[in-house]
């Protein structure tokens, strides 16, 4: 092939390349809502059905919004946890791990973030802490803040870490953490700049050193949803001398719960 048919042809390569990297590079900035939360909505008139005692919350934000959220029922409480759950369902999926707290004398507050459940209102990072300020504007109506445990689950613990980094608790305790969202954006999809694209950034790393109370993590070394790495490198970096990492081996990013490890870790720190 000649010379400058050759370079042609390498041009309208790198051309189309460069075009396909841009489109889905477009496609993923405008898509990236659905690609972090995978809500599932209830209608209004939804009862839910537990197998503890519970109240369920309307927590008014305002005209338009309101918060959907349920408050399960310790027979003596000393405390109550403010639990922020994952990206996914809503507080049907988490119900199940709620007696790991009450069996422990704790209430637990749980709400659905906004386009969750039957929550209303727009979903955006402001509104998500926002929105655990309410959260704890209700524990605080009911307990001291030396009562309260703010516990964040995978996608939660960006939001728990940003609560805890401004009001007082007894402990922080986050479950399958995340460096920030942009981390674990780098480790999927690594050729993109996801610091700039991301509408939602999470940074854990920058809350956590602003928590005075305590903090403990688990994670699973073969989580598939946040990497280990991810969690690992905010503990190595983030953590003040006293705050613990439980790595559980072999854990993935749903079943750190089924490990004995997990449950009496938890237990232990919740009757500290």
């Amino acid at each position: 092939m000649p010379m400058p048919d050759l370079r042609k042809n390498l041009k309208k390569i790198a051309l189309w390349a460069i075009g396909i990297y841009l489109a889905a590079g477009l496609a993923l900035y405008f898509v990236q809502d659905k690609l972090i939360f995978h809500p599932e909505v209830l209608p209004a008139n939804y009862q839910y059905k537990f197998d503890i005692p519970f109240q369920e919350l309307l927590i008014p934000v305002n005209k338009k919004v309101k918060l959907s959220a349920v408050l399960f029922k310790a027979e003596r409480p000393r405390g109550m946890v403010l639990y922020f759950h994952g990206n996914s369902a809503n507080i049907n999926r988490y119900a199940q791990y709620m007696p790991e707290f009450t069996r422990n004398g704790y209430d637990v507050l749980i709400m659905d973030y906004r386009e969750f459940g039957k929550s209303t209102g727009r979903l955006t990072e402001a509104a998500l802490y926002e929105d655990a300020l309410l959260m704890y504007k209700v524990a605080r109506s009911r307990f001291a803040p030396w009562q309260i445990v703010i516990y964040g689950r995978s996608l939660g613990t960006g939001i728990a870490a940003q609560l805890a980094s401004v009001r007082d608790c007894r402990r922080l305790i986050l479950e399958s953490p995340y460096y920030s969202l942009s981390d674990v954006a780098a480790s999927s999809i690594p050729i993109y700049p996801h610091s700039l694209m991301l509408e939602y950034k999470l940074p854990t790393n920058e809350f956590l050193p602003k928590v005075a109370a305590p903090v403990a993590a688990f994670h699973g070394t073969k989580d598939e949803t946040i990497p280990y790495s991810s969690g690992k490198k905010l503990a190595e970096e983030c953590f003040k001398p006293g705050d613990t990492q439980f790595t559980l081996k072999g854990g993935k990013h749903n079943n750190l719960h089924d490990y004995p490890l997990f449950q009496a870790k938890l237990d232990s720190l919740l009757k500290l």
